[in-house]
């Protein structure tokens, strides 16, 4: 009887253990912008081009934007740009976030709007003044 109290007991606790849920970091979205990731080309023939055999071919370029978001975290200041570019989701600007980063992308949820988890690319990371400030004073 003990056994099983003891393998009961063990086995909740393994299971409260890898439950555990990530350890994220606290920031604040400062304010986001459009920035320039690249050209979208359409291009298309035209029925007489095609029965003719000629090249009069139009093409219509228009630069594509997409928002770019400043994190300030509480030592670094992150640029950071959404991975799905077809459908970026609008992030509420001075809200507090929760991120982490894992691998090469940051995982960003914001607990007041969908509480969804999103990953973004990192484009910048610039240290807070007031941070280095503090490492200084330090030595």
């Amino acid at each position: 009887m003990k056994k099983a109290i003891v393998l009961a007991s063990f086995l909740i606790f393994a299971g409260l253990c890898s439950a555990k849920e990530h350890d994220y970091q606290k920031g604040t979205l400062l304010r986001m912008e459009s920035s320039s990731c690249g050209m979208q080309e359409k291009g298309g023939k035209s029925i007489t081009g095609e029965l003719l055999g000629t090249d009069s071919q139009s093409k219509k370029t228009r630069e594509v934007l997409c928002p770019e978001y400043v994190l300030q975290g509480e030592r670094v200041i992150y640029r950071i740009r959404p991975k799905d570019d077809k459908h970026p989701a609008l992030l509420p600007i001075g809200e507090t976030a929760q991120f982490r980063i894992h691998k090469d992308k940051l995982i960003l949820r914001v607990p007041e709007a969908d509480n969804k988890e999103r990953e973004y690319e990192v484009i910048s990371m610039t240290p807070r003044e007031e941070a280095a400030a503090q490492a200084a004073n330090r030595n």
